[in-house]
């Protein structure tokens, strides 16, 4: 899931969580997770003024951001020394899983 500038969405990027008018998460909402947007939608949202949206994975790179393999990389680099502590491996393991499921990939299954 990555939050982007409604300036850099484009059609065919899936919404990661609801948008709600003035960026306030009462009342119904404008789009619902999941929804697929398409250059109509994306005006719409331009007209009610929002800023920024949450899509599913990583689709935009901004300074700043890696893709979920850069950061896959950087955590087995930090836990290289100790993985095999059972405590460590089970802090890797929970952090590996968070950064697939915050970022999109393999929609947070784990695959053996």
């Amino acid at each position: 899931m990555q939050k982007i500038p409604l300036s850099s969405v484009t059609s065919d990027m899936i919404l990661a969580r609801d948008i709600f008018r003035g960026n306030m998460p009462v009342g119904m909402p404008v789009c619902n997770k999941g929804t697929q947007l398409t250059d109509d939608l994306i005006k719409r949202l331009e007209n009610l003024d929002i800023l920024s949206v949450y899509v599913e994975g990583c689709p935009v790179q901004e300074e700043g951001n890696n893709s979920l393999d850069i950061h896959l990389r950087e955590l087995d680099g930090r836990f290289i020394k100790t993985f095999r502590e059972p405590l460590n491996a089970i802090l890797y393991n929970t952090y590996k899983a968070y950064l697939i499921r915050s970022m999109g990939g393999n929609s947070g299954r784990q695959t053996e």
